[in-house]
């Protein structure tokens, strides 16, 4: 493809996050430093204002590690998808994009990380009346009991074909999850590396023409259910009597008090 750089021979490059999708930075790259980017596999800008080539994290540390580069139709700006080893912002900001100009009242803002972000702040600064800090106060126990539970209302909306009830408690087992998550440490970024790892194992796998591949023999998801089944068996007699709502974003419960 041929790039369309402007009269002074840049390119915006918008560096986004490759496991969250967090916009980091916008920074320029002219003919040179975009090819040293491909050849260094990390990004390396023009700078603007001191006219010089600026490898990210050459004083910082925080390298940006390239996983993929797409132009846009017009070919005449970037994105670049990184790994980033430190925040992106030279203010120490993850991003550089946090001072908020406008936020619509009524399309609501979402991401994964931004969910997990808010349950993890229920752990680490405790609030009163907050079902997540409720969660945590109880404990593991209590935690992995709302997963199985959660798990077993998806398969029954599931067997019913019911499109809303089904989208309704996977909202319900997704949080309760990220809540397990925050609780045994484990981050977005991490799950999302399993995920990319498994269907890398799958294409690879595939490639080489083999029929199972290591998704379909270790990661099966009817295994994965099956394990949840087994664990949230005990809890179908007390589900059957009084339905328990997760509890999300208001605190006051995701779909309930």
């Amino acid at each position: 493809m041929d790039l369309k750089f402007d009269e002074k021979g840049l390119i915006p490059a918008i560096v986004q996050d490759h496991y969250t999708k967090e916009v980091l930075t916008l920074a320029y790259m002219n003919a040179e430093t975009l090819a040293l980017t491909i050849a260094e596999g990390r990004t390396v800008f023009w700078s603007r204002s001191r006219q010089e080539i600026w490898r990210k994290g050459e004083t910082s540390g925080n390298v940006q590690r390239v996983v993929s580069i797409t132009a846009d139709c017009d070919a005449d700006a970037l994105v670049v998808e990184v790994v980033k080893s430190g925040p992106a912002c030279h203010t120490g900001a993850e991003s550089c994009f946090f001072n908020e100009v406008y936020v619509s009242p009524e399309l609501k803002q979402f991401s994964w990380q931004g969910l997990y972000d808010l349950i993890k702040g229920r752990k680490t600064s405790p609030k009163e009346g907050s079902y997540t800090t409720y969660l945590f106060e109880k404990g593991k126990e209590k935690i992995l009991k709302k997963v199985g539970e959660e798990c077993t209302e998806v398969i029954i909306a599931g067997e019913k074909e019911d499109k809303a009830e089904t989208v309704y408690e996977i909202s319900d087992l997704a949080y309760h999850v990220l809540v397990l998550m925050v609780q045994a440490g484990i981050t977005v970024e991490d799950v999302t590396r399993e995920l990319e790892n498994a269907t890398l194992s799958t294409t690879r796998s595939n490639r080489k023409g083999c029929s199972d591949s290591l998704w379909q023999i270790t990661r099966s998801p009817v295994s994965i259910v099956t394990r949840r089944c087994v664990m949230a068996k005990s809890t179908l007699q007390e589900m059957a009597s009084s339905r328990v709502c997760a509890g999300g974003l208001t605190d006051s419960g995701l779909h309930g008090p």
